[in-house]
């Protein structure tokens, strides 16, 4: 089976930005997405990729400041994350699926990363 590794995490201030990488052992699936989960709240989509189109997709509370982009290393895919709100703050996970169609959906996701937080101050 496939590891999935996320890196990029930290601190910073609500207008800041971060970037997440995503890696993969090996090509583990069609679909690469990105979930968060915030304190007390249930773990929720954020963007996803498919690795073989590049086709995007996002959640509307991110569209225009996140973006989610193959990497130049093999196998790895970035969350670039701009204007970085408080409620942006949470677990971020990244996870594969073998098969399109690609979604929001985490029980169609059988990889998953260890997860790295994100904590945005206002």
């Amino acid at each position: 089976q496939a590891q999935v590794k996320e890196s990029g995490g930290g601190s910073v201030q609500a207008g800041g930005s971060l970037r997440l990488s995503c890696a993969a052992s090996k090509i583990s699936g069609v679909c690469m997405a990105w979930f968060r989960q915030a304190p007390g709240k249930a773990r929720e989509g954020v963007a996803w990729i498919n690795t073989g189109t590049y086709a995007t997709d996002y959640v509307d509370p991110v569209k225009g400041r996140f973006t989610v982009s193959p990497d130049n290393a093999a196998n790895t895919f970035s969350l670039q994350m701009n204007m970085l709100k408080p409620e942006d703050t949470g677990m971020y996970y990244c996870a594969t699926a073998r098969y399109p169609p690609c979604g929001f959906v985490s029980r169609s996701y059988d990889n998953w990363g260890p997860g790295t937080q994100v904590t945005v101050s206002s």
